[in-house]
């Protein structure tokens, strides 16, 4: 047992984590040095955030993807836990580092209103506070799958506690699209992001959406045909 625990973590070390290692780096250098922005922490700021949405929706496509091909579902599969791990780092690395760009010491105004601008209500409702808001919620959750994205945590869960808590990778995937969206809009961001942020968005519903029907479709009493895949 632990010789084949051995060469499977050797395993997603060196096909897993190391090619996603240097695609995030390679990736995150690239936007760094290419963003027009004055100061570090913004540039930080960006060049984590679109990595880690990239990495989000790979999580979402692999299993319909599977599906797709006539492929089993596993309860986990450790391509899709290892990418959101990388998905987990740049997410709250963005987190912290997006607390510090705008609201320079004061991150509380992220998500509440000056005294002085005499709000009757103090919790932002403004498209800054909904951007921020949404991200908190999403950052929430992200920890949450984060910490339980090991064998460890789905020992102890269970398989049934522990898929089901692990479903909410699609709350987060709308907290972070809404996110993204409301802060685009905030920035005028440039085409081509806006772009990709749609392509993602497409393609995951678009992915969710055939790998439903596919399991659907599996799950439909068949006449003398023992059910091959998991729902």
């Amino acid at each position: 047992m632990g010789t084949l625990l051995t060469k499977r973590l050797t395993r997603r070390l060196l096909t897993h984590h190391l090619c996603l290692l240097l695609a995030t780096g390679l990736t995150v250098f690239c936007l760094y040095i290419t963003r027009p922005y004055p100061d570090v922490i913004t540039r930080l700021s960006f060049s984590t955030a679109y990595p880690a949405l990239v990495l989000l929706v790979i999580t979402l496509w692999i299993g319909p993807w599977n599906l797709l091909r006539g492929q089993r579902m596993p309860i986990s599969s450790d391509l899709r836990r290892d990418a959101g791990i990388w998905a987990g780092i740049l997410g709250v690395l963005h987190s912290t580092i997006g607390l510090c760009v705008h609201m320079r010491g004061r991150p509380w105004l992220y998500f509440v209103y000056q005294r002085r601008e005499g709000h009757t209500f103090p919790l932002r409702h403004d498209i800054f506070g909904f951007a921020n808001e949404t991200g908190l919620a999403a950052t929430i959750i992200l920890l949450l799958l984060f910490v339980t994205s090991n064998d460890y945590a789905l020992r102890r869960l269970g398989k049934l506690r522990w898929k089901q808590l692990q479903r909410w990778n699609y709350a987060l995937f709308v907290f972070v699209f809404l996110h993204t969206i409301a802060y685009q809009t905030i920035e005028k961001q440039h085409a081509p992001f806006v772009t990709t942020v749609a392509i993602c968005g497409v393609i995951t519903f678009l992915l969710q959406a055939l790998g439903l029907q596919r399991r659907r479709a599996y799950s439909q009493p068949r006449s003398g045909v023992e059910k091959e895949y998991e729902p």
